[in-house]
């Protein structure tokens, strides 16, 4: 499987797993993204793309307001 692992970085300087097995990433108009995973499940998350390291599966969000 590709599926990667979405995490956030938080204001506070910490990280945190959001979802795994993401399949989708796709940005809203309001500036946040939803992710999907591999089975449907949806996560709307008020958080900017900072990185996505697709060797390593890993997506990088940075929170935002």
């Amino acid at each position: 499987m590709c599926q990667s692992n979405a995490y956030l970085l938080e204001k506070s300087g910490g990280e945190k797993l959001l979802m795994e097995d993401v399949s989708l990433i796709t940005p809203l108009l309001d500036g946040g993204v939803e992710l999907v995973g591999l089975f449907g499940d949806r996560l709307t998350v008020a958080a900017d793309l900072k990185e996505m390291d697709l060797l390593k599966h890993r997506i990088v969000l940075a929170e935002t307001d």
